[in-house]
């Protein structure tokens, strides 16, 4: 019997292969996805790829009952990870095993596996919970709205942790199935398309899908009861519109105004590109806030959008965030401007085709309506800072940082750069600087200090950076006042949450 020599150092390593990673080795993930703006929000150390999710809701008392069957994939050695939610849980498994949990804070759900998990493994979080989601209060407010005859989930930064545990910040898209029963009579409605429908012992089942990564924060639900209309786009993506029934006075301007999203949509198309998703629509709910939400294939809008009649350039706000927004989503919360910079622009590009009122005269108008120690100057839309994320400058002021970059690289370019930003970026995220970057490439230009002038300054630009822009063409007040400027003043507070 002959025995072979190993060398000690070869031994050791040998024996490092052939043990498993300790506990020690084994770390928790982060409580916060590292968004400054909003810490708390999503969680570090593991990516969904989809969320399925079987709810039953109660109008007449609001309570929801949910089972989240949630698929990811670990991003490194786990011993612990957190979702959001703020309703109270009754079981965790972790690949079929169950898990310890408890709650933290306002909406961390911290859960235990029975085993460290290693960094690439996939992962099936199953979360059973319940709760009555208008009683649940994170950061003093609540994005659950409860409706004369059902409810509606819609908010922004934040309001999934509401209703359904997940990684609640837009790093972490997912797809998404939503199946919810309601009793007979109330709807319920969500994103993407409407797969089945069924009834059974006095409770209706509505089946949604969104096959595209969607933020949590663009998923929505409303219950309720509602007129729905349905038909197809030219493409053949469906189109679902829904309205409650007790709109009032508003009924009218509403329906005037969301009947036309697949004319907008496809207008949008010359703008922008291909619509990025399987279904189109929107949905007006009884509820008593006035902003509206570019929840993903079917808009948010509040009855009050319509109090003064019909509105299209809401609509086309909204639906311009399927493309800048929702495919294309913010890298943090500090990169705002890449959604709202261009879906108010989409708004003055809708004014000059409706010839009442051109981009450029917009421009002017807007520029001409703050003087220099405008307070309006002081936000930066690169960069706002979380009190002043949806504030009036970060859209209008992000128009004519907009304009400024037409005029500079000329009409080929600029319109090769609205459409190809959001193939460069399909259904991920991205950061102003990115844009930045993708608009020297595709111009040639060099336009770093365009778009500091214009985003991060906090002052006004002047001559002649506003001149060599084509911005500054009137002296302060005296530009005439856009035919278009009602309808679009009008949706200022589209995004005041």
């Amino acid at each position: 019997m002959h025995r072979r020599l190993i060398a000690p150092g070869a031994l050791a390593a040998s024996m490092l292969l052939a043990i498993p990673a300790s506990a020690a080795d084994f770390t928790p993930g982060a409580p916060g996805i590292g968004d400054p703006y909003y810490p708390a929000s999503g969680n570090g150390g593991y990516d969904v790829s989809h969320y399925d999710l079987r709810l039953k809701y109660q109008p007449a008392t609001d309570l929801l009952e949910g089972t989240a069957t949630i698929n990811a994939t670990t991003t490194q050695d786990l011993s612990r990870f957190n979702l959001d939610l703020g309703l109270k849980v009754s079981e965790v498994r972790v690949n079929g095993k169950k898990a310890a949990f408890k709650k933290s804070g306002e909406q961390e759900l911290e859960i235990t596996p029975a085993a460290g998990l290693p960094k690439g493994t996939p992962i099936t979080v199953v979360v059973r919970y319940a709760g009555k989601p208008s009683e649940v209060k994170i950061n003093g407010y609540t994005a659950w709205a409860r409706t004369p005859d059902g409810a509606v989930a819609a908010q922004e930064p934040d309001s999934a942790a509401w209703w359904y545990p997940s990684n609640d910040h837009p790093l972490d898209k997912a797809t998404y199935d939503v199946s919810v029963s309601v009793p007979d009579g109330s709807q319920a409605i969500s994103n993407g398309v409407l797969q089945s429908q069924s009834s059974k012992l006095g409770w209706t089942r509505f089946n949604w899908r969104s096959n595209k990564p969607q933020a949590s924060y663009l998923t929505t639900l409303a219950v309720g009861k509602f007129d729905i209309t349905t038909d197809k786009t030219a493409d053949g993506l469906p189109v679902l519109n829904a309205y409650s029934k007790d709109l009032g006075d508003n009924a009218g301007a509403a329906r005037a105004s969301i009947e036309r999203s697949t004319e907008v949509a496809e207008w949008l198309e010359t703008v922008f590109g291909k619509y990025p998703f399987n279904a189109l629509g929107g949905y007006v709910p009884n509820v008593t806030s006035g902003f509206a939400l570019e929840t993903q294939t079917r808009p948010f809008y509040s009855p009050k959008q319509f109090a003064n009649g019909a509105n299209v350039s809401v609509v086309v706000h909204e639906l311009a965030h399927q493309w800048y927004g929702d495919s294309v989503s913010v890298d943090g919360w500090k990169d705002i401007w890449v959604n709202e910079g261009f879906a108010r622009y989409s708004q003055w590009l809708w004014s000059e085709k409706e010839g009442e009122g051109t981009a450029q005269e917009l421009a002017d108008y807007v520029y001409a309506q703050h003087p220099a120690d405008d307070p309006f100057w002081k936000v930066k839309p690169g960069d706002p800072g979380p009190d002043n994320q949806f504030d009036i400058a970060v859209y209008d002021r992000g128009a004519l940082a907009l304009q400024a970059l037409r005029n500079e690289v000329g009409e080929e370019s600029f319109s090769a750069i609205l459409k190809g930003w959001p193939q460069e970026h399909a259904y991920g995220n991205a950061k102003v600087g990115d844009f930045v970057k993708y608009a020297e490439k595709v111009s040639g230009k060099p336009l770093a200090s365009l778009f500091d002038a214009w985003l991060y300054q906090p002052s006004r630009p002047e001559a002649p950076a506003a001149k060599s822009a084509g911005i500054a063409r009137s002296s302060a007040g005296s530009a005439a006042k856009p035919k278009s400027w009602k309808s679009i003043a009008a949706t200022n507070g589209v995004h005041g949450h």
